[in-house]
């Protein structure tokens, strides 16, 4: 019977640090940095190696009265136009989660994408 729970303790313990492991992976961007959400930020993924392997967690602050963030297709973000758009998000707050592949992302609020509220975001 002590032997039972010995295995038990173990199997648990694998379990937490695979699950820890797994957090220790995730990182975590907020878009613009400090300055958030907003116009010219095209060009904030810049010099950041986003890699598949990981899991990443984009930060979108802004002032949810004015803008939004909603996710599209290469399509949506070329021609800014949100009529297809995959989620949207409207929280001023919102974490997304990256897959691999390049994920767009542009404001809704009409003109916004225009005047360079939108980004792209490549994980390989």
């Amino acid at each position: 019977m002590g032997q039972g729970r010995g295995f038990s303790a173990i199997i648990v313990s694998l379990c937490v640090l695979l699950l820890l492991s797994h957090m220790a992976l995730a990182t975590t961007y907020v878009v613009g940095d400090d300055k958030g959400w907003g116009f010219n930020t095209a060009n904030w993924p810049a010099g950041k190696r986003f890699k598949a392997v990981y899991k990443y967690i984009t930060v979108f602050n802004y002032n949810p009265s004015i803008h939004d963030v909603t996710k599209v297709d290469v399509n949506g973000y070329q021609s800014c136009d949100s009529s297809k758009a995959i989620e949207k998000h409207r929280s001023g707050h919102d974490e997304i989660k990256l897959g691999s592949g390049t994920t767009y992302f542009i404001c809704s609020i009409p003109g916004h994408c225009q005047q360079g509220m939108q980004i792209a975001i490549h994980a390989s």
